[in-house]
């Protein structure tokens, strides 16, 4: 069974994107309008992520666990979320070319 992961994929780059802008306003000027905005928009989409994760059946414990991770944890669950899928779609391909 196929689950769509494009919700979870936009929330994993929102969320690491909210971060890497969180993290350079607070390394250089630390304007309180742009932590103001970023920062919900950072907790909204880790909180999306993990709860998405830990939603789908197939994740396993450690995808969920490493879901957990802020900012590239979003990123990471999606990639072992879409990696038995390739490797399926690779074994159906090759098992086609030998025949």
């Amino acid at each position: 069974m196929i689950v769509n992961l494009r919700p979870l994929r936009v929330a994993a780059h929102a969320e690491l994107v909210s971060l890497i802008v969180l993290l350079a306003n607070l390394a250089t000027a630390h304007l309180k309008p742009i932590s103001s905005l970023t920062g919900p928009a950072h907790g909204c989409a880790y909180l999306f992520v993990v709860l998405a994760t830990w939603r789908l059946k197939q994740a396993t414990t450690v995808t969920k666990a490493i879901a957990l991770l802020p900012g590239v944890g979003g990123l990471l669950a999606v990639h072992r979320l879409r990696a038995p899928h390739r490797r399926a779609a690779q074994r159906d391909s090759g098992a086609a070319a030998r025949r």
